[in-house]
């Protein structure tokens, strides 16, 4: 773990002003600790020597003030990092579903949802101790440490040698620390990413294990990872709490070896007890923010481990490419419709090294056309439309009106509407659901999409719970198709692409869908529909079938008799 990572700088450009203002308290508090030994030592050798309260007084209220603005730049560096802290970590937060976006469902699909939100938010949650606790310190201890080892040197060069013979050890066991404490802290948050994820898969399939009677199992799989979880923490806290020990006795021996050199001297008399005084108070604080650096550095563990994965994620979405290459972009994202697409030996895949599940397709999807694009499951129908919505990965070429489609970002494919085979619904109306993004929903839209989609049945008014709560799996697929049908319409959309459609749907329900379809691709649509229903095989225009590659068969084990 990098003390300060550059990449923060890079992905929060806030932080550079707070780095700026804590440097400058840094500065304030290094005059304060000095100004505090001075003055502090003025008073006890004067109070020795027989100088009067009249004397003394004006010397007590310095040191009365210089603790007052010493409390003063304490209290400032702690509110100026908690307002740091929730700028950076909305600015991350913002930069990570940025990334995400960019990174497509694809990749999110691999990675996992759920660690993405555990990561944007108890993750980016745990920055508050990096940046009140850890951060302040190490400041600290860049500005203060040194300057105050060259007072010391000033004024006692023999404590000024122990000081800085000693000094290393403090960085030396801090280094130890870490290293232990980064394998420890990585296992507690791959623990918790997998209680998290562990925990919403029970909670989606919840219904399907009472079913079959397993959900006991899946519960006793959720307390075995629990304790996983409480282990690893009273690791990384019995790693922390010895770290804090070691820390301690290294610098109260320090301190101690430094004041026994002084006291042997004063008894000798060969140093004044003004300079002896002085060089004593400040030897402490030539250790302790280097104390407080490997404390607070526990502290700021989880959320060091967070940030690193979140940089992960952000310098991946940095590789990939921020627009189109110009003309082609303006091209490609028209709306108007007539425009068909055309495969020339695509072959799509999720991952780049995943072994290829079928044969280069080359072919058209014409407006005007119900295309139906066939094949068994797996075989890669998911992936091409990937492909098409920009972000899954191809070989060959995908074109429209002429135009690659390669290259241009997801989020400039205007021209294209899609439903997925299961629809990601919220918690709403119906209507809500149809028109999602809609700022000014248009109602005649909004009933031509659902009788479109054979959704008239159902009351646009009526609300759904989480992820659509309410509807069975027919009705929910109905109001995802009616969603993609709404979008075509309002942005005039070239394309409409449906994936598994009917697959939750009877067969009358059905007919009646591929009848709609058939007309509104009579209209001048390109409708493309991922199927291997034998309604839709029937009724399409175009068939286009995916090929598997053949899977070489085993070759005889012989055995000797």
């Amino acid at each position: 773990m990098r003390p300060l990572d550059p990449r923060l700088l890079r992905y929060a450009r806030s932080i550079r002003v707070y780095l700026a203002a804590q440097t400058l308290i840094g500065l304030v508090t290094t005059a304060c600790v000095i100004g505090f030994a001075a003055v502090l030592t003025r008073i006890v050798t004067g109070a020795l020597d027989g100088d009067s309260l009249s004397i003394l007084g004006p010397w007590l209220g310095a040191l009365v003030g210089v603790a007052a603005v010493r409390a003063l730049t304490v209290w400032a560096s702690e509110t100026l990092s908690m307002r740091a802290a929730g700028r950076v970590k909305a600015e991350l937060r913002g930069k990570v579903l940025d990334a995400t976006r960019k990174l497509g469902p694809s990749w999110l699909a691999r990675r996992g949802s759920i660690s993405v939100a555990t990561l944007s938010g108890r993750g980016m949650d745990a920055l508050d101790d990096y940046f009140a606790k850890y951060l302040p310190q190490l400041i600290l201890t860049a500005l203060v440490t040194p300057i105050l080892v060259v007072v010391i040197w000033w004024q006692d060069w023999v404590s000024g040698i122990v000081v800085v013979v000693t000094l290393p050890l403090i960085p030396f066991f801090m280094a130890l620390v870490g290293w232990a404490t980064q394998s420890i802290q990585r296992t507690q948050w791959d623990t918790l990413g997998k209680l998290s994820r562990g925990f919403v898969d029970l909670l989606g399939g919840l219904a399907t294990l009472k079913i079959f009677g397993r959900q006991h199992r899946q519960a006793d799989r959720m307390r075995t990872i629990t304790t996983e979880y409480r282990q690893a923490t009273m690791k990384v806290l019995r790693v922390t709490f010895l770290s804090g020990f070691v820390l301690e006795l290294a610098s109260s021996l320090a301190v101690a070896i430094v004041a026994v050199g002084i006291g042997l001297r004063l008894v000798e008399g060969g140093m004044l007890l003004s300079v002896g005084l002085f060089v004593l108070l400040l030897a402490p604080e030539v250790f302790l923010p280097l104390r407080n650096v490997g404390t607070n550095f526990h502290a700021a563990a989880e959320g060091v481990t967070a940030a690193e994965d979140a940089f992960a994620i952000l310098d991946e979405a940095a590789t990939l490419p921020e627009t189109s290459i110009g003309s082609a972009s303006s091209v490609v994202n028209g709306g108007t419709a007539g425009a068909g697409l055309v495969f020339a030996a695509v072959r799509a895949q999720h991952e780049a090294d995943a072994p290829l599940s079928h044969e280069p397709i080359s072919a058209e999807v014409l407006p005007g056309k119900l295309t139906v694009l066939s094949g068994p499951s797996g075989v890669g129908k998911s992936s091409l439309v990937g492909a098409l919505l920009g972000f899954t990965d191809f070989t060959g070429e995908i074109t429209r009106d002429g135009v690659s489609l390669r290259g241009v970002p997801a989020g400039e494919r205007d021209w294209l509407a899609w439903a997925p085979q299961r629809p990601g619904l919220t918690a709403g109306t119906i209507a809500e659901n149809v028109t999602l993004g809609d700022p000014d929903p248009d109602p005649a839209v909004l009933d031509w999409a659902l009788e479109t989609a054979v959704a008239d049945d159902l009351d646009a008014t009526r609300d759904l719970g989480v992820s659509g709560a309410g509807l069975s799996g027919g009705q929910a697929q109905r109001v995802g198709i009616a969603r993609a049908l709404y979008r075509m319409r309002r942005r005039d959309c070239a394309v409409l692409i449906l994936d598994e459609p009917s697959s939750a749907l009877d067969h009358a329900t059905e007919a009646r869908l591929v009848t709609n379809l058939r007309t509104l691709a009579a209209e001048g649509t390109a409708v493309l529909v991922l199927s291997h229903r034998g309604a839709f095989l029937e009724g399409s225009d175009t068939r286009i079938d995916l090929v598997p590659i053949p899977v070489p068969a085993a070759e005889p084990i012989e055995v000797d008799a």
